[in-house]
């Protein structure tokens, strides 16, 4: 399963059933779990482990140091991937920094496809679409079940939340809500990824209402604060009418989500913006929100 022109470093933990290509290098301090099939001249650098049922192709660089010139050899300067992940040709994915934590990780059965880069201190979670040349930096938090474009460029720092989808080439420098469409350079919000909340299961009541806040937050030239309001008043109401279906899978508790993620405050970059500031349809919609520091 290993062939003989690979090099594979003594300190270097290999499970079982691991495919190991012609030329490939397994540094230091690397853990690969059961089932991984790493193809021809493929580098991985620890520290760096590496779950089970992986497929890496052939030319990506996993796990060297970050892109940062800050980077000292820092002492916490890890990479963490789950299961079942495809890693196409070309692809980078650099370990932590020190200033970010130390760890970058990624999630579980994500489909990554050729060139690729994910940077140093970014958080993945899982079942996510990154088409050809999509480009992560640095600290870049990314939920669940989202897809992006081909050559999508996201800023550092941004967040990205669950179900959303940007379309090719779109460059994302703020946080994009959940749920919702981006689209252009700079990246804009262009719609409700309704699609998209069918192909996961949601049901239409739940759809019906993020379609509900979507239009508060994007389309009535709300400030943030004021839709925020709003959308907490409308989901308190409808906790008090029907009580017995206010529960965790509730269109209620969904609507919450939603107002949690673009409520929340960022500590680690005050200059960061939402996408929340693209409203549309007012002179109000020139708002800048940004999230003050803790």
């Amino acid at each position: 399963m290993i062939h003989p022109t690979a090099i594979i470093h003594p300190d270097s933990r290999i499970g079982e059933n691991v495919e190991i290509g012609p030329y490939s290098i397994i540094g230091a301090d690397v853990e690969i779990a059961h089932g991984t099939r790493v193809a021809s001249h493929v580098v991985i650098n620890g520290p760096t482990t590496i779950g089970k049922g992986n497929k890496i192709f052939q030319f990506s660089s996993i796990g060297d140091i970050p892109q940062d010139k800050k980077f000292a050899g820092d002492k916490k300067s890890v990479l963490h991937i789950g299961d079942d992940n495809t890693i196409r040709e070309f692809c980078t994915i650099n370990r932590g920094t020190d200033g970010g934590g130390g760890v970058t990780r990624l999630g579980n059965n994500n489909w990554i496809m050729a060139y690729v880069h994910i940077a140093h201190d970014c958080m993945i979670g899982n079942n996510n679409v990154f088409a050809n040349h999509t480009t992560l930096a640095g600290h870049v938090t990314v939920d669940d079940n989202v897809i992006f474009g081909g050559f999508t460029g996201v800023h550092q720092f941004c967040r990205v939340g669950k179900l959303c989808f940007s379309a090719i080439s779109s460059v994302i420098v703020k946080d994009v809500p959940p749920f919702i469409i981006v689209s252009g350079n700079t990246a804009k919000p262009s719609g409700l990824n309704r699609e998209g909340l069918k192909r996961y299961g949601m049901p239409n009541e739940q759809i019906k209402s993020i379609r509900e806040a979507y239009k508060i937050v994007y389309r009535q030239g709300l400030l943030l604060a004021e839709a925020i309001e709003k959308l907490e008043r409308r989901r308190e109401a409808a906790a008090r009418e029907r009580p017995e279906q206010h529960n965790s899978t509730s269109d209620g508790e969904v609507v919450q989500g939603y107002v949690q993620f673009i409520a929340k405050k960022r500590h680690d970059e005050p200059t960061s913006q939402s996408l929340l500031s693209s409203h549309s349809g007012s002179e109000r919609s020139n708002h800048k929100t940004d999230y003050e520091p803790g």
